[in-house]
């Protein structure tokens, strides 16, 4: 009976290496800005964190809404890493 192999049916993917540094360009630049964006979330919290306490919207403290705003800028530049490393190598 065929089928019950348990084997791949498709042919392995073959990684281009310029794609691939092209992508992990991308991945580096885009970590970096997450980074900067972290570290000021930390720092604000080890040597201000009276600032944290400011209560700006719908009654959340800047510490909750900042948090808020990190998981989405993750989100956001996850998608932003995705569209990127569908486009064509360009070198």
């Amino acid at each position: 009976m065929a089928g019950f192999d348990h084997g791949s049916m498709h042919p392995k993917e073959v990684e281009d290496p310029v794609i691939a540094a092209r992508n992990a360009r991308y991945g580096m630049r885009l970590f970096l800005i997450y980074l900067a964006i972290y570290a000021g979330f930390v720092g604000l919290n080890a040597f201000r964190p009276d600032v944290m306490e400011w209560t700006p919207a719908w009654g959340l403290n800047l510490a909750v809404i900042y948090g808020l705003v990190l998981i989405v800028i993750a989100m956001v530049l996850a998608l932003v890493y995705s569209w990127l490393c569908r486009g064509k190598p360009t070198g």
